[in-house]
């Protein structure tokens, strides 16, 4: 629970993060039941992410110790300063810790410490670790990651006019949504209330699998929290019929619609401009295809029935391609 004020959430950050989005991939390639939309990108990058481990004990005896069952690592949660800054610039306080102050984060997650931990230069090991994720399965689709990222924080922050923080919060992450009162409860862990008043407060989007509270004290706190389902997949596949029956970019629209999603999130998904994705979207609708609904100032779409049934009989075909 953050116990806040007024001058806390007025200040307070939407952004987004690439060391959050890097050690959101670590968790998610070292997980053995990925979500459904992490599942295409995890398998692609499980075998090299395994060849690294195993070429490097250390790091691999680190990061199986590093995640507890409620409680991960400190060195592993400490949000930037800002919004937007290069990796090496995050990892620089990571890189400036002891070897003594990473154990001791360790041995909090739990005792006793693996051998591996005795050896030296464990925050080196460690940021390399992130670096070559990075390096390996992020940045390579960074500009589409980045985009999703986007325009979830534009669609969440635009309910803040008409909703207010209880709409901005409102499904943001399991356990966190806003009391009233000053009260933001961020998780369901019986943890006693964190008075931030005076501090900062900053929300980074993520492609990870559940949202997590971080901080940096004394005055620097931040939650990490999902976007989901067919934005945080990616390109939706499609079968050659369908790109054929409704051309490819309507086609990837309408398989995109499987879960409820706003024209922000398809425009950054297939980056295509907006005013096409609303001609598409337009289209599907005369042809009975899909559904919409408004939530605050984005509107929702999503498959009717008979969109639905469409997909399921092209799911053959693709699965013949």
């Amino acid at each position: 629970m953050f116990v806040v004020d007024a001058d806390v959430l007025a200040r307070a950050r939407f952004g987004t993060s690439r060391l959050v989005e890097t050690t959101a991939g670590l968790s998610v390639l070292r997980r053995p039941d990925p979500l459904p939309w992490h599942r295409t990108w995890r398998d692609a990058h499980r075998p090299a992410w395994r060849e690294r481990l195993a070429g490097d004990p250390v790091a691999a005896a680190l990061v199986a110790h590093a995640y507890g069952p409620s409680w991960i690592a400190d060195f592993l949660t400490v949000p930037p300063a800002a919004p937007d800054q290069t990796l090496d610039r995050e990892l620089e306080h990571l890189e400036s810790l002891s070897d003594a102050q990473i154990r001791a984060d360790l041995a909090f997650v739990r005792e006793p410490l693996p051998p591996e931990a005795a050896a030296a230069g464990l925050a080196a090991t460690f940021a390399d670790l992130l670096r070559w994720v990075w390096d390996t399965t992020i940045r390579p689709e960074w500009p589409r990651r980045k985009r999703v990222l986007q325009a979830d924080i534009v669609a969440r922050t635009a309910r803040l006019s008409t909703e207010g923080w209880s709409g901005v919060l409102r499904d943001l992450a399991p356990g966190v949504r806003w009391l009233g009162d000053g009260l933001l409860q961020v998780n369901t862990g019986r943890f006693p209330p964190r008075d931030i008043r005076g501090g900062e407060l900053l929300f980074f989007a993520a492609h990870s699998r559940g949202g997590s509270v971080q901080w940096r004290l004394p005055g620097r706190y931040a939650l990490v929290y999902p976007v989901r389902g067919s934005s945080a997949a990616g390109p939706a596949a499609v079968s050659d019929a369908l790109a054929r029956l409704l051309g490819p970019t309507r086609a990837r629209v309408l398989a995109m619609a499987q879960t409820p999603v706003s024209t922000t999130a398809l425009t950054a998904v297939t980056g295509t401009p907006l005013g096409s994705v609303g001609g598409h979207l337009r289209v599907l609708l005369d042809a009975g295809l899909l559904e919409r609904r408004r939530a605050g100032r984005e509107v929702l779409y999503w498959c009717s029935d008979t969109g639905t049934a469409l997909l399921a009989a092209s799911v053959p075909d693709l699965d013949n391609s």
